[in-house]
């Protein structure tokens, strides 16, 4: 089983036709997809990254696109419960790194941020575990 990395994902969910070589590497990347596969969590984050600030994808379409990778049965996604709950947050309107960080710290007591806007967000979600909005008072 091979692990996938970043650039396979975007050239197998991505055609974008103004770049010559992602369509010269695309085979390759469909190849790659259609054997048994890992793809590590850090990599889900960096693609749901490329996909919202290089390709400009909304929410939505992010969305679909993580659902149909973990979707795939024959690869193996790590963590897979902790990105597909990210997913449902993410979809709520929370940043999906924000939402994963959260999701795979749930058996933790708590989740310390100075993050005024997660700590709202994920408040109002009712996301586990609670995010505890910590005060610059707090730095010394």
């Amino acid at each position: 089983m091979k692990a996938l990395d970043t650039n396979v994902l975007a050239r197998f969910f991505i055609d974008d036709a103004d770049d010559a070589q992602a369509a010269r590497q695309r085979p390759a990347a469909v190849a790659a997809l259609g054997d048994r596969c890992f793809v590590a969590v850090t990599v889900v984050l960096e693609f749901e990254w490329v996909m919202r600030g290089f390709y400009g994808l909304s929410v939505a379409d992010v969305s679909r696109v993580l659902r149909a990778l973990a979707g795939i049965a024959h690869v193996t996604l790590e963590d897979r419960d902790a990105v597909l709950a990210a997913l449902d947050a993410f979809d709520q309107g929370l940043d999906f790194a924000d939402a994963l960080h959260l999701a795979r710290s749930a058996r933790a007591s708590g989740f310390a941020t100075f993050d005024q806007r997660l700590a709202k967000r994920a408040g109002r979600l009712g996301l586990t575990p609670p995010v505890q909005l910590l005060s610059h008072e707090e730095q010394a």
